[in-house]
């Protein structure tokens, strides 16, 4: 039997956010795949684009690393019941995707763009006309996919166009780097923008971790 559509999708998106965040390569599993992300709040992740309670279940129970989190393509309340003890849940995700077009965005009066490319990763950054930050994103080269993560726009400079300029950026880098399909996965507030710019929602997301509360110690 072949990959399903929406394994076939986040098999592309694994394979971009890998290369923006600097992460291992993927290791096939059963179940989907296993990344080591290298940090201290997310030491490795296990992503599951068709999830049964069965695996998640068997993975919850073989946890014991703090820093450990599932990326759970099904929505929160279908896998609450099937989780243990210190599993803490972030914010749902939403995989969305994007045909890829030539066309850099029309920065607005007193900020500058400036894109760069290192490492298979472009970068974009929006400044005030003095040097202050304003937004940033970054794009994971990965063939015909390239794959939008960290979006950011500070607070003081939101609901000016910023984080538009910074899509259509690396929109533009994905397309002139041969990618033909934009990945990313939006938060809830980032859906809606994402979504006024073309984007498609193709699966949601539970986002969890491992987190036990601390012991104390013995007559504390």
């Amino acid at each position: 039997m072949g990959e399903s559509v929406v394994s076939g999708l986040v098999r592309s998106w694994v394979g971009g956010w890998v290369v923006s965040r600097g992460a291992a390569e993927p290791v096939d599993e059963p179940w989907g795949w296993t990344v080591d992300v290298g940090q201290s709040a997310q030491v490795a992740r296990h992503v599951l684009p068709e999830p049964t309670e069965p695996d998640v279940r068997k993975l919850v129970a073989a946890t014991s690393a703090p820093g450990t989190w599932l990326k759970v393509f099904t929505d929160d309340d279908t896998v609450r019941p099937w989780l243990g003890p210190g599993w803490r849940f972030d914010v749902p995700g939403y995989l969305m995707t994007v045909p890829l077009a030539a066309g850099g965005p029309a920065v607005p009066a007193g900020y500058t763009l400036t894109t760069w490319e290192r490492g298979g990763v472009v970068r974009a950054l929006v400044r005030t006309e003095d040097g202050h930050f304003a937004a940033r994103g970054q794009l994971g080269l990965a063939g015909t996919v390239a794959v939008a993560d960290q979006i950011e726009t500070a607070p003081a400079h939101r609901r000016r166009g910023l984080g538009s300029v910074v899509m259509r950026a690396l929109e533009d880098a994905g397309h002139r780097n041969g990618a033909e399909t934009g990945f990313l996965v939006a938060t809830p507030d980032g859906k809606a923008l994402y979504s006024t710019l073309g984007w498609t929602l193709r699966a949601t997301m539970a986002s969890l971790y491992y987190a036990p509360e601390p012991v104390e110690a013995a007559g504390a």
